[in-house]
C-alpha cells in the first residue's frame, strides 16, 4: 500500500494520478520501512502512486486480519501499487505464483524492482489485460481504488471476483466512511454461489471475504 492524508479517505482532495496509466507528475523516488509477512523491509517507492509515503491504514488493516495464505496456489493483488500485499503472499507462500495487477505502469515498475529487492521471485507484475485469460486464483487480496467511482469499482470486481477457483476467497478492505456496507450488500447480490460476509473490522475499515464453495453444484 508520512503526514500526508489517505487519498481514499479524502476524496474531495486526493490526486487522481495513481490509478491512470501512466502519471503526469515527475517521478521522485524514496524509500519507505515497512514490516511485511512478519519482518522489517526496506522498499521502493515513488510520486504518482497510492500512498507514496507510508504503508497505508486499509492495507495495514488488511495484513493485519487476512490468515495466512496458502502454501501454494494462484494469488491476486489487485490494484497493488508499489506491491505491499503481493509481497506479503510472495514471502508468506514462496511455492505461489502472485499476480500484481495494477493500471499504473510507474506502480507496476516499483513492485518489480521492490519483489527483486526483496528474493521475492514469484511476483509476477503486469497490467489488467497481461493476465492470461484462462487463469483462475485460489486467493485474492485487494484494497481497491474506490474513488475511480461506483460504476467503474464494480465493473473491475465483476471482472476479477468470478476468476475465483472452487475453495478460493478473496479479501477486500475497503472504509465504512466511503461505502464498505453497501459493497457488501451489492457483492451479495451478485452471484447466489459466492459466500460474502465481513471478515473484520477496524479502524473504520472493513475487511470483505467472498469465497467460493468447493461444491457450487447446488447453485
Amino acid at each position: 500500500m508520512p503526514t500526508a492524508p489517505d487519498p481514499r479517505e479524502r476524496q474531495d482532495t486526493a490526486p487522481q494520478h495513481y490509478f491512470t496509466a501512466d502519471p503526469a507528475s515527475q517521478e521522485e523516488r524514496r524509500v519507505v520501512d515497512v514490516q511485511l509477512a512478519g519482518r522489517p523491509i526496506r522498499l521502493f517507492t515513488a510520486s504518482g502512486v497510492f500512498s507514496p509515503d507510508r504503508l497505508d491504514k486499509g492495507t495495514a488493516v488488511l495484513l493485519r486480519h487476512v490468515p495466512e495464505p496458502p502454501v501454494q496456489g494462484t494469488f491476486l493483488d489487485l490494484g497493488c501499487g508499489w506491491g505491499p500485499l503481493a509481497l506479503s503472499m510472495a514471502l508468506a507462500s514462496a511455492q505461489a505464483r502472485v499476480y500484481a495487477v495494477d493500471v499504473n505502469r510507474r506502480a507496476l515498475e516499483l513492485t518489480r524492482r521492490n519483489a527483486e529487492a526483496t528474493g521475492a521471485a514469484t511476483i509476477v507484475a503486469c497490467e489488467p489485460e497481461e493476465v492470461p485469460g484462462d487463469l483462475s486464483f485460489d486467493l485474492i487480496w485487494s484494497n481497491p481504488a474506490i474513488r475511480i467511482g461506483k460504476v467503474a469499482l464494480h465493473e473491475m470486481l465483476l471482472l476479477w471476483l468470478p476468476r475465483l477457483a472452487p475453495g478460493g476467497s478473496a479479501y477486500l478492505v475497503v472504509s465504512k466512511n466511503l461505502g464498505a456496507d453497501s459493497l457488501q450488500t451489492w457483492l451479495a447480490g451478485q452471484d447466489p454461489r459466492w459466500e460474502v460476509q465481513r471478515h473484520a473490522s477496524d479502524k473504520g475499515f472493513r475487511v470483505l471475504r467472498v469465497h467460493l464453495p468447493v461444491d457450487t453444484s447446488a447453485a
